[in-house]
């Protein structure tokens, strides 16, 4: 893991004084980022509301607010900047390759396509904004979107991601991994075909061996 210079964590107690659910305030806060990396000019925050009511709409448990306060909208400030400041300092390490936004997740069998976050070159990343390290839950969800990748791949001859780049701009902390290291620790018996053979067995899908 490592932390970005010119940049600090959220303070926690400027956190607890939004009322808003921690899924809203940080959806908040990347349609934000994505406004100003995208057009270089930072979106209202009507308009990043109603982005992140969309976006949020999605899960039955969201509470969707009419109104922003202050306190919300700090906190999503913080956050915005910070990821704003990660992405561009990324970037700049790899000057030849485009950012991506959202790129697709294809889906397989009775797994939905969907999208991640970002992508640098072959460089997948996963935003998470959590008050904890970043743990196995975040390990297998980047690790079906890498199976669901390459089965794609296989089929199309496109391209895979060779590492993922999780960042965590609540916490300023960020963690780099190989996409083969990955692999070879979740499943050391398996190559990368077997895995995706037992994928397609699992969503009841024949491999075409070619």
């Amino acid at each position: 893991m490592f932390t970005f210079a010119g940049i600090s964590a959220i303070p926690p107690e400027l956190i607890e004084k939004s009322q808003l659910q921690k899924a809203m305030l940080f959806e908040l806060s990347m349609a934000r980022a994505e406004s100003e990396l995208r057009r270089g000019t930072v979106a209202s925050w009507n308009e990043c509301l109603h982005i992140a009511a969309r976006r949020q709409q999605r899960h039955f448990d969201a509470q969707i607010p009419k109104t922003l306060e202050p306190d919300d909208i700090l906190v999503a400030e913080y956050a915005s900047r910070n990821l704003v400041t990660m992405l561009e300092s990324v970037q700049a390490q790899r000057p030849s390759s485009i950012l991506e936004y959202a790129p697709l997740i294809p889906g397989l069998g009775w797994i939905a396509s969907g999208n991640g976050d970002f992508a640098i070159g072959s460089t997948l990343i996963e935003v998470k904004h959590t008050d904890r390290n970043f743990g196995a839950g975040d390990f297998r969800q980047i690790l079906m979107y890498w199976l669901l990748r390459y089965a794609r791949a296989i089929e199309t001859e496109s391209a895979v991601w060779s590492d993922i780049l999780l960042l965590n701009p609540r916490r300023n902390a960020a963690l780099l991994i190989d996409y083969d290291y990955l692999l070879r620790s979740a499943s050391a018996s398996s190559n990368r075909i077997e895995l995706v053979e037992l994928l397609r067995s699992a969503v009841g899908q024949d491999f075409d061996r070619r």
